[in-house]
């Protein structure tokens, strides 16, 4: 199995990095494209990677692995580690990101990953263990406790929105906390009027990370 993955590749003739955005639960590549190219990052190549698995409410909808029914019943706090469905995404995606040099001729280090929601948990999850020029997690939380881990990528950015009702603000602070105790550098902003959802802040939140990191 491979990821099926939307390419939108820069305006230029040499490109300065990578970016790649994963979509959250019951959501897809296409919508992870509307927002990442919302950037306007002539310059940089965009990468949306989609779930492997149905979503079980959407015909369009794809996860990166199940929740719990009712969904409420789910706590953010959770070691989910080692779901199956879970471990088969992070292989998928670990093979994926470690191509794109190959792909694309742009190294790791010129390379920034982030997600929404569900995919947010799997940048934490898979980007941590790789020499990434960054990460970026908006409205995301953590599939394990952290504490054995050191980060290879050191920048991460940490986007969540205070009235999210579906994955709580305080999901994002634990993360905050585990990735600073990590050993990583996380800028972290909450957004007093902002729901689960990617309002135009967060947009010019990322536009600023990538640029600082990348140009």
């Amino acid at each position: 199995m491979s990821l099926k993955v939307i390419a939108v590749p820069a305006q230029t003739e040499n490109p300065i990095g990578n970016v790649v955005i994963m979509h959250g639960w019951g959501a897809n590549a296409p919508d992870a494209a509307a927002f990442a190219t919302a950037m306007q990052l002539s310059n940089i190549n965009l990468l949306m990677p989609e779930g492997p698995f149905q979503h079980p409410y959407s015909i369009e909808g794809r996860m990166w692995y199940g929740l719990p029914e009712p969904l409420e019943a789910f706590s953010f706090a959770d070691d989910i580690s080692a779901k199956p469905e879970l471990k088969q995404s992070r292989q998928l995606l670990l093979e994926f990101i470690q191509s794109l040099p190959t792909q694309t001729g742009i190294p790791l280090e010129r390379t920034i990953v982030g997600g929404f929601s569900q995919g947010g948990a799997m940048t934490i999850d898979v980007g941590l263990d790789l020499p990434l020029a960054g990460l970026m997690v908006l409205s995301g939380y953590l599939h394990k406790s952290l504490e054995q881990i050191t980060a290879q990528t050191q920048d991460i950015l940490v986007v969540h929105g205070q009235q999210d009702p579906v994955v709580p603000i305080t999901a994002s602070t634990m993360a905050q906390a585990a990735l600073t105790k990590s050993g990583a550098i996380v800028e972290y902003h909450a957004f007093a009027n902002m729901g689960h959802e990617i309002a135009w802040g967060v947009i010019e939140q990322m536009q600023n990370f990538i640029q600082k990191r990348l140009n």
